[in-house]
């Protein structure tokens, strides 16, 4: 029993009394709602996370292991959404949106030496996202992903068929996604690629190998099917072009 209740407490915060207190203070002010919610908690997590600026989490955000997680300024954290940063941390950059129900999750038992996920400024993670970074995940500048998009660096080995999977490890080789990218919705990445800069991932589709730079790539698995840079203008522009509140306020902060 004792084993079992320090397994859990390993998996939620750096020691007993780091525990106690992110426990305190993520009850205490966690479920807050509204304007007053979110600044209470821009003051407060100051005590087990570190903030700059003045981050905006919502009520309803599960944290495991604050003490590894760095927001920037800007950050918005939407309802539901569950950081897990044990060990090697979670860091997002400013500007960076995260959407609701979104999971990023590191939980290293395993002394992985690359485990983390890092995310760069002006992203935009969408709803019921997963990430999970035990082979590292690493996310550039400006990209945005859609709905129920999964990257997930880690991965089971399987070799023996005599064995049950669950005994046999993993591997863990870490994903990198460069600065631009858009992921369509239910996009999946795979351990152990990088998706390079300007590339646009298809809807539903499975990235199992690198993508070049500025690729257009679709499928299961994902292969490029055009070059952004050879694209004529009235390929980039087929309809009307619309910009929101969001690139507004970006376009003020620089």
């Amino acid at each position: 029993m004792l084993e079992k209740l320090n397994y859990y407490l390993q998996g939620q915060a750096a020691s007993v009394p780091t525990y106690i207190l992110e426990q305190l203070i993520l009850n205490l002010c966690g479920w807050v709602p509204t304007v007053g919610g979110i600044g209470l908690r821009a003051l407060a997590y100051r005590l087990i996370m570190r903030l700059d600026g003045l981050p905006a989490i919502e009520s309803g955000v599960r944290i495991a292991h604050a003490s590894n997680i760095h927001l920037a300024k800007g950050v918005y954290l939407d309802q539901g959404v569950y950081l897990h940063a044990m060990p090697a941390g979670i860091s997002i950059g400013e500007n960076t949106f995260i959407m609701h129900h979104t999971m990023m999750h590191v939980f290293n038992f395993r002394n992985l030496p690359k485990a983390g996920i890092t995310i760069g400024k002006n992203c935009f993670i969408g709803e019921f996202n997963v990430m999970r970074g035990q082979g590292g995940v690493h996310i550039g500048n400006d990209v945005y992903t859609g709905p129920m998009v999964q990257i997930v660096a880690v991965n089971h080995v399987f070799s023996d068929p005599n064995r049950p999977i669950r005994e046999q490890g993993i591997t863990a080789n870490g994903i990198i996604i460069e600065d631009d990218v858009w992921l369509g919705s239910g996009a999946k990445v795979v351990d152990g690629v990088t998706v390079g800069r300007g590339s646009i991932i298809g809807a539903g589709s499975v990235v199992t190998k690198d993508i070049p730079p500025y690729s257009i790539a679709i499928g299961t698995p994902a292969k490029p099917i055009r070059d952004r840079r050879d694209m004529t203008d009235s390929q980039r522009q087929q309809a009307g072009v619309f910009f929101g509140a969001l690139e507004e306020l970006r376009d003020n902060r620089k």
